[in-house]
This record gives structure tokens, C-alpha cells and sequence, in this order.
């Protein structure tokens, strides 16, 4: 008994963490245009893209595209 407790609990904090890390930003490119990503994009030196995930599917914008990445709070 105590060790399904202590695993639940194990389990609790966990998933507590890994949503705490999760930081939702908002993407404005040039054109106007707004998207908000569940994640903070991330910078791809070779390709010169931002990359995040929307609908599941992996989204690639250029550098010169975006105006501005603000993390919403």
C-alpha cells in the first residue's frame, strides 16, 4: 500500500514538472501575422529557421520573417 502511494505521488510530481517546463510564446512575423506556439521556438543555426510543432506537425519560419517571439505569461 505504501508503495502505490509513494508511486502515485512519484507520478503527480512528475507530470507537475513537465508541464511547469512547457513555456507558451507567441510568434509575430513581418506580415502581421500571429502564431502561438505551446513551446518556445527554437533557433536552427544551419537552416536559419525557427522550428515548433503546431497540430503536431514540425513548422519551420525564417529568421527574416519574424518581427518578434514574446513568451506569454
Amino acid at each position: 500500500m505504501i508503495i502505490k502511494n509513494m508511486t502515485r505521488a512519484l507520478l503527480v510530481s512528475s507530470a507537475a514538472a513537465l508541464a511547469a517546463c512547457s513555456s507558451p510564446s507567441v510568434v509575430q512575423q513581418r506580415d502581421g501575422s500571429q502564431v502561438m506556439t505551446p513551446d518556445a521556438p527554437k533557433y536552427n543555426n544551419d537552416t536559419g529557421f525557427y522550428e515548433y510543432e503546431k497540430d503536431g506537425k514540425k513548422v519551420q519560419v525564417n529568421r527574416d520573417d519574424v518581427k518578434t517571439i514574446e513568451e506569454v505569461k
